[in-house]
């Protein structure tokens, strides 16, 4: 008697998409992304007014593809809060094919590195707080940021670069206005 027993296949993982800087070819499909992932109501959110007062940091910003298909982005502009030059984080989307990848995390990581070493100290953004806490945003120091519309201030997080942990971080004040 011959024991035929069926042959295991593992799973092959997903290759990681390639992360590159923004460039203005992007727009486009960018644009379809963020419609896809927000839908029209993007536009009246209180992110969109920082974006309209806040020059975009293409050089700052990241896009996600796969076999040469966007599958994600991450936008950044400079702003200041209180005087003091930070960067605004946001929009994040991720093609609901490359979710759960980890594609948002590595945006959101490379993103925060390219910031550091432009010199900034702190990102800013208006997300949930489960996902970004996990990646060194907290809500602790942005109780006194103003934003331009309304805002849950649970959503309103910040991450420092240098490395401090949220409760050592000042608490920032003042109104998210153009550098």
């Amino acid at each position: 008697m011959t024991l035929v027993t069926p042959s295991v296949v593992e799973p092959v993982p997903a290759p990681a998409p390639d992360l590159r800087a923004e460039t203005s070819g992007d727009s486009a499909p960018i644009e379809a992304l963020l419609d896809q992932a927000f839908g029209p109501g993007r536009f009246a959110k209180a992110s969109e007014r920082v974006r309209e007062i806040a020059p975009l940091r293409r050089d700052l910003s990241f896009c996600a593809f796969e076999a040469g298909r966007l599958v994600g982005v991450v936008r950044q502009s400079e702003i200041a809060v209180g005087g003091r030059r930070m960067i605004f984080l946001g929009p994040l989307a991720v093609d609901t094919q490359a979710r759960r990848l980890g594609t948002g995390a590595a945006l959101v990581q490379a993103a925060c590195a390219a910031a550091a070493q432009a010199g900034f100290g702190e990102v800013l953004l208006v997300g949930d707080p489960p996902y970004f806490e996990r990646l060194g945003f907290s809500a602790q120091a942005t109780g006194q940021i103003i934003m331009p519309g309304p805002v849950d201030p649970r959503r309103l997080l910040l991450r420092r670069l240098d490395g401090a942990a949220p409760e050592d971080a000042v608490v920032f004040q003042g109104a998210v206005t153009a550098p």
